[in-house]
């Protein structure tokens, strides 16, 4: 059975910037990583450096970006307390 690789950045020129951008990801997550392999981490460490990146790749948007014009709504919260 043949796989097909689709990990291939469309624009090759970009993989130092990508691998920058990996690096410094890991750091904020407290990651050790280093140059070339890095078999020896665990899917914990290794998906902590992934989400990262993308959180730091979607922080721009919110909610109201979400959401469609005129289609807003109140939601009001009513709180009580028995004694």
């Amino acid at each position: 059975m043949s796989t097909k690789n689709t990990n291939k950045l469309n624009v090759p020129q970009a993989r130092a910037a990508m691998d920058k951008f990996k690096m410094e990801a890991a750091s904020e997550v407290g990651v050790n990583l280093k140059e070339g392999y890095n078999g020896d981490l665990t899917s914990r460490e290794a998906g902590s450096v992934g989400g990262q990146m993308v959180k730091k790749m979607t922080a721009k948007y919110t909610r109201k970006d979400r959401t469609a014009v005129g289609h807003e709504i109140e939601i009001r919260y009513i709180a009580g307390i028995m004694v």
